[in-house]
């Protein structure tokens, strides 16, 4: 199965997961629940979870990735490997990043792709930001209006959780998933979550640039309409809005596609979007004056 196609995330805690033939399984004091490992794009694991060696060799065989999380999802700690089999798209990553103009040049389309009724092609970094920052306090304002929350601004204390107000709970719980969903991607493509355009300086620096795509869309809206409401469980009613949103809104397709176009530009192919995943490729060898040759061959004959 193709990443695109799969469901998003899954968010499991308090469970022991193993293995039962091509499913996982997740088993607590209610029973058990069998998941196809290879109908999910990122399995979340949270506090209390046990996860057995059969369970991570399958998700690993399916080109799934695990992320362990903390509390109600608000916190990353680690995550598992993909099944990625070139370096193509990390290759022009690392490219991209490592020079100033190109790094404008995609951080500039990313804000179009947010953006789009605004025309950015001469501004600077420092412009991009006080561009941004307006636009994302407007959108804030916009659905405080629409939903009837108070919002007093973005605040948030990884160490107090509780005494946080409802949106800025919600609103961390939603990015929390997004962060998720979207580092699996980043992933399973074969990117350095590292390498960020506009982020820097953090081990998921890509993943908060491709994550920002979404938020006006998916998360805010989202975290708001939780906030006007009466959950006693902000975080677990945001998960499952959030579950359903980025079910509904292709996400994964969406996110695979557009880092695509983000690195390789026109030449982005979405019929073969997920071929890192399905060819065996052979690693080749690199010479600083002509095209890689083939890996796998003596060449011990060469001057």
């Amino acid at each position: 199965m193709r990443a695109a196609d799969r469901i998003s995330f899954v968010y499991l805690d308090r469970c022991v997961i193993n293995r039962d033939s091509n499913a996982i399984t997740a088993t607590d004091e209610r029973g058990t629940v069998h998941i196809p490992a290879a109908a999910v794009g990122v399995l979340l694991l949270g506090p209390g979870t046990t996860i057995t060696h059969q369970a991570i060799a399958l998700m690993s065989d399916s080109g799934s990735t695990v992320v362990w999380v903390g509390e109600r999802g608000v916190r990353y700690y680690a995550h598992g490997a993909s099944l990625a089999r070139t370096s193509r798209l990390v290759q022009a990553q690392a490219e991209a990043v490592s020079n100033s103009r190109s790094r404008l040049r995609i951080a500039r389309t990313m804000y179009e792709m947010r953006f789009p009724d605004e025309n950015v092609s001469e501004l600077t970094m420092q412009q991009l930001r006080g561009r941004e920052g307006t636009r994302v306090r407007r959108i804030y304002r916009e659905h405080a209006e629409r939903t009837g929350v108070e919002w007093t601004g973005r605040s948030y204390d990884r160490a107090d959780w509780d005494n946080s107000d409802p949106i800025n709970q919600a609103l961390s719980a939603a990015n929390a998933a997004l962060y998720g969903v979207v580092h699996s991607v980043i992933v399973a493509l074969g990117c350095s979550p590292a390498l960020g355009f506009v982020h820097t300086g953090h081990h998921r620096s890509f993943v908060y640039d491709i994550a920002d795509l979404y938020k006006a869309d998916i998360t805010i809206p989202a975290a708001f309409e939780i906030a006007a409401g009466s959950s006693l469980d902000v975080a677990g009613e945001t998960r499952r809005q959030m579950r359903d949103a980025l079910h509904e809104g292709k996400l994964l397709q969406r996110c695979a596609h557009d880092i695509q176009l983000l690195l390789l530009g026109e030449d982005s192919d979405d019929t073969n979007t997920f071929e890192y995943f399905e060819i065996d490729a052979i690693a080749s060898l690199w010479d600083e004056r002509q095209e890689p040759v083939s890996g796998g061959v003596s060449y011990g004959d060469e001057s």
